[in-house]
């Protein structure tokens, strides 16, 4: 039993008594839950059961009131018998620091009323309290409003984004980097620690294709200039070669096996594979030359890696201990000199490990890249963000490392997405992020100008065009469920009308300049210095009441892996505030209320900005 905040700094009438300490309820982070354990308790006292069977049933945002309980869960018998039931509850109810009401008109459900003017304080002091500390700890990001540190003490490793080097960033890798980069922010602020590895798909025959091809076409200027760019175009025109001598065969004429384009790719793969220096080299320029350029790319996404990994690290040893662990243990088979994984038993279908020139593939490598990762990182948890399409490779992969016995089998998660159609913009058909972003920046400069006055204000208007059109990808991306495919629309993404990604901002920008608009109104700095009974008013108590639904927001959004629950917040936050602009106002308020209410949209700000940060938006001021 321990009280929630140290008494000398509550004002009498709003100290909480002592609360019972229940299991899913944290009071100290999010004070929601000491209403609700305060409810759960009443209910608990009057049904004769026990305060931990009861709070899992309290619910925010049902049935339009501030918390409710059915009674059906605990009892059982006709409408008479319930209705005895919930009597029991509303003749014993008294109201308190916690709850001002309780009735059950129904008589299947128990609805219970805040104590608005204590919610209020205590919601509002707790998201001061917190922006404090994380303000003084910056680098701790579970000190924010609506985090945890439940995952202190594990490690996560998040593989997500992959491109192919030497290919320009498409939009499919678009989705797995916006998603992965938002799970490794969820838990980090529940605690974890989290290693961000791009798993680069720099290795395979195709590379060995790329070699010959820039031995043909390639240009040393092109190639510093822009990497990927020209790599790809090289790539392009290889492979319409390679085709091109297809054809010939078909048509029944004669290709030597050294003017083979196809024979030469495997020759010079093969010569990766074994190490031979020169290969090596020059894969390893394309390769280091490619992460440059994709780094530039991340940071335009607000993005990060803390490795950069691929399947060429896999080390030869792991993929070859792999190979000799599935033979020993009898799960391979052999098919025209392949060496493959059966796993028909598992409705799976058998999987190749080892060519029949013996050398690797996809399996083999993530076989021996899943067990070099977890020799050197340990993970409690491994999540690779890869498209739906792929599932049945990472069921395979997981039952394969399963039945050889690895001890982190069990460890690993597929986090799957749907695919991006469409992609349609004014200029046509898009592919590549790189016009996807310039598209979306331009659009977004071009609406800024149509205000000349707001335009003059915006420090670099370049810089912000470009964040707005970021998040107007990204929020696109996100809106909805990960698994659903979804079309891309430039118009529709960077439209200020309606759930969009520049709604958010505007939001956010508003209630940044409420601050800017009103100089002469005192600025709190605590929720001691203004009266909570001021911002007693139904668009006010809106507001409140989903800012104290943010932390389950975040929750679901960490538990799920799926960004579209804080995406969701963030929109039904922004109409609440869109609802209150016009007639909850600072400006032309009396002056307490003045305060108070400035005092409200600057706390209102802090947690949108903090929702914004986890899903790598960067909030801004003016636009």
């Amino acid at each position: 039993m321990a009280s929630l905040a140290p008494p000398a700094s509550i004002p009498e009438k709003f100290t909480l008594p002592t609360l019972p300490e229940v299991p899913g309820a944290d009071p100290k982070r999010f004070i929601a839950d000491a209403f609700k354990v305060a409810a759960a308790q009443i209910v608990a006292d009057a049904f004769e059961e026990k305060i931990e069977k009861i709070y899992p049933a309290v619910e925010m945002g049902k049935k339009g009131t501030d918390l409710s309980i059915p009674i059906v869960r605990f009892k059982k018998g006709k409408p008479a018998d319930l209705e005895v039931w919930a009597k029991k509850v509303i003749d014993n109810f008294k109201p308190s620091v916690f709850l001002s009401k309780a009735s059950s008109p129904d008589n299947k459900f128990l609805y219970f009323q805040f104590n608005q003017e204590s919610f209020t304080y205590h919601l509002l002091r707790q998201i001061t309290l917190t922006a404090e500390a994380a303000a003084n700890e910056p680098s701790n990001p579970t000190l924010a409003y609506g985090t945890t540190n439940e995952g202190a003490g594990k490690h996560l490793v998040v593989d997500f984004s992959s491109p192919n080097i030497a290919k320009p960033f498409h939009a499919g890798h678009l989705r797995s980097t916006i998603i992965g980069t938002v799970i490794s922010n969820l838990y980090e602020a529940n605690g974890w620690r989290v290693t961000r590895l791009n798993y680069l798909g720099d290795w395979g025959t195709q590379y060995g294709l790329l070699s010959v091809g820039f031995d043909k076409y390639g240009s040393e200027e092109e190639l510093l200039a822009d990497p990927i760019q020209h790599l790809f175009k090289v790539y392009v025109k290889i492979n319409e070669a390679r085709a091109q001598q297809k054809e010939r065969i078909d048509a029944g004429e004669t290709i030597s096996d050294e003017e083979s384009i196809h024979a030469q790719a495997k020759r010079v793969f093969r010569a990766m594979e074994d190490g031979e220096p020169q290969a090596i080299a020059q894969w390893a320029r394309f390769r280091d030359l490619s992460i440059e350029k994709l780094k530039l790319t991340y940071e335009k996404l607000n993005v990060h890696f803390d490795v950069y990994w691929g399947e060429s690290q896999v080390s030869p040893e792991s993929m070859q201990r792999a190979i000799d662990i599935c033979e020993e243990k009898g799960l391979t088979c052999e098919d025209r000199g392949a060496l493959l994984v059966d796993l028909t038993k598992f409705k799976m279908d058998r999987a190749i490990i080892r060519k029949a020139d013996g050398t690797t593939i996809y399996l083999t490598r993530d076989l021996g890249g899943a067990f070099d990762k977890y020799q050197k990182y340990k993970f409690d948890k491994h999540i690779y963000v890869v498209q739906a399409a792929q599932s049945l490779h990472f069921r395979q992969l997981f039952k394969t490392l399963e039945l050889m016995g690895e001890e982190f089998a069990g460890k690993l998660e597929h986090v799957t997405f749907g695919l991006v159609k469409g992609m349609s913009t004014r200029k046509g058909t898009v592919v590549f992020l790189e016009d996807m972003i310039e598209e979306a920046t331009e659009t977004m400069h071009e609406q800024m100008r149509s205000n000349e006055a707001k335009y003059a204000q915006v420090e670099d208007p370049e810089g912000t065009s470009a964040i707005i059109g970021t998040t107007a990808v990204k929020i696109q991306d996100m809106a909805g469920r990960r698994i659903n495919d979804y079309d891309f629309d430039i118009k529709r993404c960077t439209s200020f009308e309606g759930d969009f990604g520049p709604f958010i901002q505007y939001s956010h920008v508003r209630l940044c300049s409420v601050q800017r608009k009103n100089p002469n109104v005192h600025l709190a700095t605590s929720v001691n210095e203004i009266d909570v009974h001021l911002l007693n008013e139904p668009k006010i108590n809106e507001i409140l009441y989903h800012i104290a639904l943010y932390p389950t927001a975040v929750r679901n959004a960490y538990l799920q892996s799926e960004p579209s629950q804080l995406v969701t917040w963030c929109f039904k936050l922004s109409h609440l505030v869109g609802a209150a602009w016009e007639t909850v106002k600072v400006a032309g308020a009396e002056e307490e209320t003045a305060k108070a209410r400035l005092f409200l949209y600057i706390q209102t700000r802090e947690v949108l900005a903090n929702a914004m940060k986890l899903l790598s938006l960067t909030p801004i001021e003016r636009m």
